[in-house]
């Protein structure tokens, strides 16, 4: 029995794919990140109950933080993206958050400065809000080591693999670390749109890419490049191949970016079979119907998908492309 349904939604559903492919299925990710943010703050007594926490986010966080700032008696103002639908937005302004949301934008670059923008204008008229800094406040890896535990009994001895969105870092940085405390070996491959500036594919464009979540139009601190060990760049049109794909296989009804790691964590157990891969599920379908799930008869056979393999990122392209990462700082191979 549960007291809050923070409790209930964080757990994952892991839902065995292959023999060395499972998916960690979350209703909503970030719960993890907003509890384990929210309560180090809470603890350190740099907020307490009736304060404000403000954010920006393209949807999964927003939600994730009211639901968190409902738990414990705290306000929460919202700067959402264009990309945040109704029914989401409908849900934080019943939680009792404030929501500025962006205006339509095709450009989610500008949509990304815009929201931050907002911030800091919020920031200048009520100094006494505070700002989560989901990109850049390590404070949001906290809460990933109880996933990272509940994942290590449910697979004690294998050999792990974790696929998932860049995004801001968060994630990957709390699960893969405690993992690595255990076993050294454990890898870590990260999924990217193309026009992303986390790892270098700045300079593309894709027009239809709406992988919230997993991409970045401006520098997180988060993102902790020494930590990965592959990156798979795409383009929405092969993520959208790989969430039809996950669907048709196994039923799963999930977002955009677990399509993505679900088609490259494919693409890596066929490689490596010894290894167990863990696909990271972010969030469910609910907010891709339209642009993702109404078009599937215009989904691209996932079977017949392949990466170019290449080694700087001066060879980067789409639609789909991978590389070692080994690890590397910042600037990476080129």
């Amino acid at each position: 029995m549960h007291s809050h349904v923070t409790d209930a939604v964080k757990a994952p559903s892991l839902i065995r794919l292959s023999e060395n492919m499972v998916l960690a299925r979350f209703e909503t990710l970030k719960i993890y990140a907003a509890l384990g943010a929210v309560q180090a703050l809470l603890k350190a007594g740099t907020v307490r109950p009736g304060d404000t926490l403000v954010d920006s986010s393209s949807g999964i966080y927003a939600l994730a933080l009211a639901m968190v700032c409902h738990r414990y008696g705290l306000r929460c103002h919202i700067v959402a993206s264009t990309t945040v639908t109704p029914a989401i937005r409908s849900q934080l302004e019943i939680l009792g958050a404030t929501v500025d949301q962006m205006p339509p934008e095709e450009n989610l670059r500008l949509d990304q400065h815009r929201r931050v923008a907002r911030v800091q204008e919020l920031l200048g008229s009520d100094p006494g809000m505070h700002w989560m800094r989901q990109y850049h406040d390590p404070v949001h890896c906290h809460g990933y080591a109880e996933m990272a535990a509940l994942v290590r009994t449910a697979l004690p001895d294998a050999s792990l693999t974790l696929v998932a969105g860049v995004g801001t870092g968060a994630s990957s940085a709390g699960l893969i670390r405690p993992m690595r405390e255990e076993d050294p070996s454990a890898r870590l491959v990260g999924i990217q749109p193309f026009g992303s500036v986390s790892f270098g594919s700045e300079r593309f464009s894709d027009p239809e890419a709406i992988i919230a979540g997993i991409g970045s139009a401006i520098p997180f601190d988060n993102v902790r490049h020494e930590l990965y060990d592959r990156i798979h760049w795409m383009t929405f049109h092969h993520a959208m191949a790989g969430t039809i794909a996950l669907m048709r296989a196994h039923a799963v009804f999930a977002g955009l970016s677990t399509g993505a790691a679900y088609l490259a964590a494919r693409w890596e157990a066929r490689r490596h079979p010894e290894r167990v891969h863990l696909v990271v599920g972010a969030d469910t379908g609910h907010r891709y119907v339209e642009q993702v799930f109404t078009r599937h008869r215009e989904a691209t056979d996932a079977g017949t998908l392949a990466p170019t393999e290449i080694t700087s990122l001066d060879e980067l392209a789409p639609p789909w492309s991978a590389m070692s990462w080994a690890r590397r700082g910042s600037a990476g191979p080129r």
